[in-house]
């Protein structure tokens, strides 16, 4: 663990509701209990409990005006709660920890006359970093990140893409042990995207916690270790992807070549039939008793798969349907 990491979580004491260490043994980046937050006599985020591990990536899961960015705000000390409370890296007092983190907000904002390599150095100068050392290791993200060419180019001459790189290298040339990203793929193509989920992945490769906000399921379901599923300002789900997708019983897919006989007695009261096939959960015995029934029965099995449930399954299954068509449409219009 990185020592300045170590010193600040030694520095910090843990509060009633708090575990210094989770069940898995890693220290605990990001721990929040009850987070509230209200505007204007409306609750924005309701209760919101959230743990993230050091090296782990996570991902806050959500439609727009769910309360994603209002609860990354009040985990990084942007903004205080009404009620609850929040640490990070075993403080709470976030901005006394700046330098350990590094943040993407939603609002995408560098000064359009800066040269990439001035503003990487001043997002950098911001956090503590000495402006010459920046300059030195904004070269060198620019380079190992295809944009070399544009070192002394100003933000305005660039495409919307190259921009947001630019701000994301700004974000992380400190060195930071957390990076939040608040829906970092908004607005990029599909070639960016994939750019910055390797980035990602680097991050979190070398030690880096990384958590970030999206509307996307994809995303989150091929890079996240946790997720917080919230809805309403409230959060139905917040853990480990797998569990969420075992929450709904994996799916059997069943052809035969015989259609009718005495072998359908095998199959679950739960079976749909859906032209030449069979649809139906998993059974709780597993597949075997099922293949015996079926092959002493002569059902003559052509094909049999085993699909187990997506994220987008079970997001529709803990948020509900409501939550799920929000998100699908926010999804829509963003790649619009």
């Amino acid at each position: 663990m990185d020592m300045a990491v170590s010193d600040h979580m030694a520095a910090g004491n843990v509060g009633e509701g708090f575990s210094a260490v989770p069940a898995d043994g890693r220290p605990l980046a990001i721990e929040a209990r009850g987070l509230v937050k209200s505007f204007d006599g409306t609750r924005a985020v309701d209760g919101v409990d959230i743990s993230v591990p050091e090296g782990a990536i996570y991902g806050i899961l959500g439609p727009n005006g769910a309360g994603k960015t209002t609860t990354l705000r009040m985990l990084l000390g942007i903004i205080d709660p009404d009620e609850g409370v929040r640490r990070v890296f075993g403080h709470d007092r976030p901005h006394d920890i700046g330098r350990l983190i590094g943040y993407l907000p939603e609002e995408r904002g560098l000064y359009p006359s800066m040269k990439c390599i001035e503003a990487i150095a001043f997002m950098g100068a911001l956090r503590g970093l000495p402006l010459k050392e920046g300059r030195k290791r904004a070269v060198d993200l620019l380079e190992r990140h295809g944009l070399g060419h544009a070192t002394d180019r100003q933000i305005r001459q660039l495409s919307k893409g190259m921009a947001q790189t630019v701000q994301l290298l700004g974000t992380l040339v400190h060195e930071p042990r957390l990076v939040v990203l608040d829906e970092p793929f908004s607005g990029l193509d599909a070639i960016n995207q994939g750019k910055l989920e390797m980035m990602i992945r680097a991050l979190a490769d070398d030690g880096v916690t990384v958590i970030f906000s999206t509307h996307v399921i994809h995303h989150a379901e091929r890079l996240c270790e946790g997720v917080a599923i919230i809805a309403g300002g409230k959060v139905p789900y917040a853990g480990s992807v797998e569990a969420a997708r075992d929450r709904i019983p994996a799916q059997v897919r069943l052809e035969t070549r015989a259609r009718e006989g005495a072998w359908l007695s095998a199959l679950p009261a739960e079976t749909r039939r859906n032209g030449d096939f069979f649809q139906f959960p998993l059974p709780e015995s597993g597949i075997e008793p099922l293949l015996k029934g079926l092959i002493e029965g002569e059902a003559g099995i052509l094909s049999l798969s085993i699909e187990r449930a997506g994220l987008h399954d079970a997001f529709v299954a803990i948020a509900g349907e409501a939550a799920a068509r929000a998100l699908q449409a926010d999804s829509e219009e963003a790649n619009a």
